[in-house]
């Protein structure tokens, strides 16, 4: 007699974007160093609110700031953690992790050793001529998160709600989260900041 194991498709999908922690040059500050402590507990204090429990899934980016946090407070609280990048990882490290001091290499290696790391070029092929790897890397994160349907998903995202640096930032996958979700959570950085 063959067992088949049922498994339970979780009860929410906690997807996530968020600021990189600013690089030690940035002119005008978006995500201070110092912030930090007061990221972690907003996202923290977020978790409990969308009613995440042992088992849901989390998915995020790797950068340094907003994602790390996200996927450390997940992990604390024994969720699958899902981390995706949009390029190879030495490629990955030099563009979103390795430019900011502090001990984020390590912190991605502690959560990466965890999580289910996906990598856009392995998993998606290469980007086509004239595709932005970001926003590519963001409408990956969201059909993943909206998988299990679009009532389980819920969106954080640690944002100044301003324009970002580039295509394919907080801003993008915002507007594309709003049309799978209405449990949006902003964690507005203004706010926080103050």
């Amino acid at each position: 007699m063959s067992s088949v194991e049922t498994v339970r498709p979780p009860s929410t999908v906690a997807l996530f974007s968020g600021h990189m922690v600013d690089a030690p040059d940035r002119k005008i500050p978006r995500f201070p160093p110092d912030k930090e402590p007061a990221a972690a507990a907003a996202i923290a204090d977020a978790l409990p609110k969308i009613g995440v429990t042992r088992g849901d899934l989390a998915i995020c980016g790797g950068a340094c700031g907003g994602d790390l946090l996200f996927a450390e407070a997940c992990l604390e609280r024994e969720m699958p953690v899902e981390i995706y990048i949009p390029f190879d990882g030495s490629t990955f490290l030099a563009n979103s992790v390795d430019f900011a001091d502090g001990s984020w290499h390590e912190r991605y290696l502690a959560v990466k050793a965890k999580a289910t790391l996906r990598v856009a070029p392995d998993e998606l092929g290469p980007l086509g001529e004239g595709g932005n790897a970001y926003e590519r890397n963001n409408q990956w994160m969201l059909d993943s998160a909206a998988r299990f349907g679009g009532d389980r998903m819920a969106f954080i995202c640690l944002w100044n709600g301003e324009g970002g640096d580039g295509p394919g930032g907080t801003q993008h996958l915002m507007e594309e989260a709003r049309r799978k979700t209405s449990r949006i959570y902003w964690l507005d950085t203004r706010k926080l900041w103050d």
